[in-house]
């Protein structure tokens, strides 16, 4: 595991006016979020553009978890550029996110983890954010977050190919079990990039919206 002062110190990156980089916020929203934790699992398509929503929302500690390194066909969907391509997406995305807040805490997990791991790597994490490609790893993690941590909520996704159809997103909600997507369509169909960012936007929205109501 690395943490970001490392990535600060490295970048030399500058700290910056907190209050005004979210005085645009919801009222109340930027204290809540400040000291929430958030895991993301998979820091892809659906990971990488999680997880920058949740910085400009002012999630204060984040926790990105992805063996992964960036490639230029990645770059169709995901939150990287062609100065990250050879890196490892778990670090160039922690340069992103302190680009935008230097004062996020993260937590990078850049090594193949297995349902044996989550316990370990996500214990601090108040919710999670499930960004995996595969069908089977969607469900060993859900099934492994929900034996650790019964009363944490996990948002996931099903159903984000293809082009359009906006109006088919939606979310299921079943106990702490929140699935974002259309339920139906599969990767055989291609990925655009606004569907992705809108699934993405949608789970990072459940997450924010879970974590106001903890305090109610």
């Amino acid at each position: 595991m690395l943490r970001s002062d490392y990535f600060k110190k490295k970048y030399n990156v500058k700290n910056m006016n907190k209050e005004e980089l979210f005085k645009k916020n919801v009222p109340g929203s930027t204290q809540i979020l400040n000291k929430a934790t958030v895991g993301i699992a998979g820091c892809g398509g659906l990971g990488s553009n999680a997880v920058v929503a949740l910085v400009r929302a002012g999630v204060g500690k984040l926790i990105l978890a992805d063996f992964d390194t960036v490639e230029e066909s990645n770059l169709n969907r995901q939150y990287f550029f062609q100065t990250d391509i050879g890196k490892k997406k778990v670090e160039a995305l922690a340069y992103h996110c302190m680009a935008i807040n230097p004062l996020i805490q993260l937590t990078l997990v850049k090594n193949q983890f297995s349902a044996a791991d989550v316990p370990v790597i996500f214990k601090n994490a108040d919710i999670l954010i499930e960004a995996f490609d595969r069908a089977e790893s969607k469900s060993w993690l859900i099934e492994a977050w929900c034996r650790a941590f019964p009363k944490r909520h996990i948002i996931s996704v099903s159903g984000l190919s293809g082009i359009g159809k906006t109006e088919a997103m939606k979310v299921r909600h079943t106990g702490t079990i929140h699935v974002v997507g259309d339920g139906e369509s599969d990767m055989s169909m291609g990925l655009c990039s606004a569907r992705v960012a809108i699934a993405a936007n949608m789970e990072a929205n459940i997450a924010i919206e879970l974590l106001m109501r903890k305090t109610d």
